[in-house]
């Protein structure tokens, strides 16, 4: 059992965090897609003097379209803006797992570029390994002006809730000044400085192999890369922490690792896809058994991105979400005394054929983590993550975290029993043999790990 001094050293690794203080009037929280779409582009509409969009995607829909758009627009009204778009560099120049082959993000944004020959809007690709499998650009947050508006929201239709459908996430908007200079400064000096960095908006930008070297040697140095934050908050104000980090030891990681067994009472977290790095798992055991309550949202099987419906031709990416489910069950059979005492609370999130794509953590009423980060193998280790550590010691933000913990919880049921969840031989009959097949192979477990 995890004893209070072990505890009390946990707790210290987050007061010695450098914090930047935050006035809590602005900091703004929003409970929908539609609601974010709108406030973004007013945003964007009207940025003064600089406009920084990190993103995995910017995609070629209407949505996408709405997003860049406007960007052009302000840029045009104001040629002084200081704009960068940053996405993947890999993930720009394919086109969905599964759909047909066509024109990819990156000819579109070529196109785009010479529609307007007199307005400049860089659009840079992040190549953050030299496989796409291997590591993305996962880095979160846009900067308009003196505000950072953060979610794990990628730019295109769904997630921005265009049209009929949605993708829910979490959205926050923070102006802090020092905040956004640190975040701009780490996408000046770290990203766009390094030679492995393209333009995606040219029709000459190189081939994969070309850079492969450049990417290589970025990798390594992005290992080493951390916000450059002087922090001068107090422990006993509203502050915020930038944490930045690619690699299994990296300072965002770490700080996961510290605030989950810090907790004193409660632990509540997010992630879509049920795959918990095994440091995280035994975290959570600990707490458990140390007589605390967990709270787990994650989404249904059928409110994964991945996940194909019976009517549709199944494709292998299709089995993703079973596999999910499966690692769900393993770990409730396993706590299930915990359920049964009212200590571990999972909770599933279904709305109609929508898609969930929260993550994040809370800790105590005090202390709230909004981020990209996954909370998974691939996080931990493969991709370049970033995240916003907000600590609320007076519960300055209360009601704003209640109210979005209540929205996120109303499409949610929560499991009593393991046995809720199907098993593999209720799964439809091609992904039962599938699964079975990649598990003979012993590939199941590989695939845990990059997707």
């Amino acid at each position: 059992m995890l004893s209070k001094f072990k505890r009390t050293k946990h707790q210290q690794h987050l007061a010695q965090l450098p914090k930047l203080p935050q006035i809590a009037g602005d900091v703004q929280t929003l409970y929908s897609p539609e609601a974010f779409r709108l406030a973004l582009i007013d945003a964007i509409a009207n940025a003064t003097h600089r406009i920084f969009i990190a993103a995995l995607y910017l995609e070629k829909d209407d949505g996408g379209k709405d997003v860049l758009s406007a960007i052009y627009q302000a840029r045009q009204r104001h040629p002084e803006l200081e704009v960068c778009i940053l996405v993947d560099w890999h993930r720009a120049q394919r086109g969905r797992i599964g759909a047909a082959e066509g024109n990819t993000n990156a000819d579109w944004y070529c196109s785009v570029a010479q529609q307007h020959p007199d307005v400049s809007v860089p659009v840079y690709g992040v190549p953050v390994n030299t496989r796409e499998a291997l590591g993305v650009l996962h880095l979160k947050g846009f900067i308009v002006d003196d505000t950072v508006i953060y979610s794990g929201a990628s730019l295109n239709d769904v997630y921005l809730h265009r049209h009929e459908k949605y993708r829910y996430d979490r959205y926050q908007f923070i102006r802090n000044p020092q905040l956004a200079d640190i975040m701009v400064d780490y996408i000046r000096n770290k990203l766009l400085t390094d030679p492995a960095v393209q333009r995606l908006d040219s029709c000459e930008r190189p081939k994969s192999p070309e850079i492969r070297n450049e990417t290589r040697q970025f990798r390594h140095l992005l290992r080493g890369c951390a916000y450059d934050v002087q922090g001068s908050a107090s422990e006993d104000e509203l502050s915020v922490a930038p944490l930045a980090g690619l690699g299994k030891q990296s300072i965002l990681n770490k700080t996961i690792h510290h605030l989950m067994c810090s907790t004193n009472e409660k632990l509540t977290l997010c992630t879509p896809y049920f795959n918990l790095p095994a440091l995280l798992v035994r975290n959570i055991m600990s707490l458990l058994r140390q007589g605390k309550h967990v709270e787990i949202i994650v989404g249904d099987k059928t409110a994964n991105d991945f996940f194909i419906p019976e009517s549709e031709p199944f494709k292998i990416i299709g089995a993703l979400p079973y596999l999910y489910e499966i690692n769900l069950r393993r770990f409730l059979n396993r706590l299930q005394r915990f359920v049964d005492n009212g200590q571990l609370e999972v909770r599933l999130w279904k709305d109609e054929d929508n898609t969930y794509h929260l993550k994040g953590m809370w800790v105590d009423d005090e202390w709230q983590l909004i981020t990209g980060n996954n909370l998974n193998p691939r996080a931990w280790r493969l991709d370049l993550e970033n995240a916003i550590l907000i600590h609320d010691p007076k519960g300055e933000l209360r009601e704003q975290r209640q109210h979005e913990l209540e929205c996120i919880r109303k499409h949610t049921h929560v499991v009593q029993s393991y046995m809720e969840l199907e098993s593999i031989q209720q799964y439809p009959l091609k992904v039962r043999k599938l699964i079975r097949r990649l598990r003979r192979i012993r590939i199941d477990r590989l695939i845990s790990r990059i997707l």
